[in-house]
């Protein structure tokens, strides 16, 4: 059964990269020559230059204007773009001309003939929650922000060990010497949670998982909990300055004996997916996991 059907399309990436150049303007000249309403990122629109007659739009105006926004890029570019555009009640699917491409759907390179049947109203809709990080000093805000993947407490340093309280639902978990702490998202999972040893959560799981950093324990272990809890960490001390990084974009300093509070976002990213999107596909593609025996 097909749903509503797409009819105001903005696109948007970072076009001074040749490939998602190319890919931006072959996607205007096709939605424009079907008579879809095509609007352009005023950045990406400033980096093609002067020849298209598109509108231009800022990053929230398009969340004001279009149902669906078409990002060209890499993973990076979709977090970029993920975070604002979750305020608005619009549609985001991805073009990849990044690297693994978790977040980017569509193969540039093939792009025309799946966009337009999601335009036409064959797709699925998935919702991915964000995470709100919010740190506090002596009981005033000193910084916030949002994250798709995760949000991490670490040193300012390299390779320098801190310590912290985890507390959930103000319920004592641990405290930790470590060189850090993930807190992800089913989303950010498969990010730099991965790589820390995490478990890979399915995106409609309503889950975050705590990933230690290089733990000065061999019985630190990740946990995964409900993603309806509020997650308090506590800077010891006698720590150094300390940050928090929500996608690695925003960043916020965490002084000793700071409270970093993180829970689930009061909005969520509507992705859409083609009606052929597999996530285990996807998992299987990305990490090179085996193909069928038989």
């Amino acid at each position: 059964m097909s749903r509503e059907p797409f009819k105001k399309i903005s696109l948007l990436g970072k076009a001074d990269d040749p490939g998602t150049r190319l890919t931006v303007e072959t996607l205007l000249k096709a939605l424009t020559e079907r008579d879809y309403e095509v609007t352009i990122e005023q950045r990406c629109a400033e980096q093609i230059g002067q020849g298209h007659k598109a509108r231009t739009l800022q990053l929230s105006e398009i969340g004001d204007w279009a149902d669906l926004a078409v990002v060209v890029g890499g993973d990076g570019n979709m977090l970029g773009a993920a975070r604002t555009l979750c305020e608005y009640d619009i549609g985001v699917i991805g073009v990849n001309r990044g690297n693994l491409g978790f977040l980017t759907d569509l193969d540039p390179d093939e792009v025309m003939t799946p966009l337009l049947a999601v335009l036409q109203g064959d797709y699925t809709i998935q919702e991915r929650f964000l995470l709100n990080t919010e740190v506090r000093s002596n009981g005033s805000v000193a910084g916030q922000g949002s994250a798709i993947n995760e949000a991490v407490l670490h040193s300012d340093k390299v390779a320098h060990m801190i310590e912290f309280e985890v507390y959930v639902d103000d319920h004592f978990v641990f405290s930790q010497r470590s060189d850090g702490l993930i807190v992800a998202t089913p989303t950010g999972s498969t990010a730099y949670s991965l790589s820390g040893g995490g478990p890979i959560l399915h995106p409609n799981l309503d889950a975050i998982t705590l990933v230690p950093m290089f733990p000065h324990t061999l019985s630190s272990r990740p946990i995964v909990i409900d993603a309806h809890s509020e997650i308090r960490l506590r800077a010891a001390y006698d720590n150094d300055l300390l940050q928090i990084s929500c996608d690695g974009h925003v960043r916020m300093a965490v002084h000793p004996g700071d409270e970093i509070f993180i829970k689930k976002h009061q909005q969520t990213l509507t992705m859409i997916h083609p009606l052929d999107h597999n996530y285990y596909h996807v998992l299987r593609n990305k990490l090179g996991w085996g193909s069928r025996l038989f």
